[in-house]
């Protein structure tokens, strides 16, 4: 599996608004393929948002951040977002208590 982290600053943008903006983002995200889970990012100041999204392979991940993807990013919140990607052999899901190991 391959885990990515999406950072991008926010400049002005109230809190409340970037949680209703998030909130209003999940149904484009509950059919995505490949997308395992999704995780919302905000910074303790306000200032960084973002999220960790858990793949089930790189090309899913790619087919997702396109350059149409990151430029709506860009013009939504006024700044480029930065990915990280990497892999994630071993998964430790103390919820559903299950552990993935590659």
């Amino acid at each position: 599996m391959v885990t990515v982290i999406v950072q991008f600053k926010v400049g002005d943008a109230k809190v409340e608004a970037l949680k209703e903006a998030f909130a209003a983002s999940v149904p484009k995200f509950q059919q995505v393929p490949g997308l395992v889970r999704k995780y919302y990012l905000l910074s303790d100041d306000g200032e960084t948002a973002g999220g960790v999204y858990l793949w089930k392979s790189r090309a899913d991940a790619e087919a997702l951040y396109t350059h149409e993807w990151k430029q709506m990013l860009e013009e939504k919140y006024g700044s480029e977002p930065v990915l990280s990607y990497f892999e994630s052999p071993v998964i430790v899901d103390n919820q559903n208590g299950e552990t993935y190991i590659e």
